[in-house]
């Protein structure tokens, strides 16, 4: 994932959580709103009680996989926010479940 596309500063995450819509499923909290680029901006963010570090950094890579693989392009800022349900999934059911969240409306 190139770099333009990951928000790390804390006053912006901080932002789109505060004053941004919310969707959330038994796997992921996505808090998201518009922004003024001509693509998606994401934040991944993995608890501790998910894993240790090894396990956090694969869900991240594999979130991070689909998201660039599937392209979803409505030019907007994602904080991502796993749950440990979602160490249940496996590759193709956590990107059935977190492209179904992305395309609700």
């Amino acid at each position: 994932m190139n770099k333009k596309y990951i928000i790390k500063k804390n006053e912006e995450i901080q932002q789109i959580i505060g004053y941004s819509n919310k969707k959330v499923n038994k796997y992921f909290v996505i808090y998201f709103r518009k922004n003024n680029y001509n693509f998606n901006r994401y934040c991944i963010s993995v608890s501790k009680k998910i894993g240790k570090a090894n396990v956090r950094n694969l869900y991240k890579r594999r979130i991070k996989d689909i998201l660039m693989k599937n392209n979803i392009n409505f030019c907007k800022d994602y904080v991502i926010i796993l749950r440990v349900n979602i160490l249940n999934l496996n590759y193709e059911q956590i990107q059935n479940e977190l492209i179904n969240v992305l395309k609700e409306k």
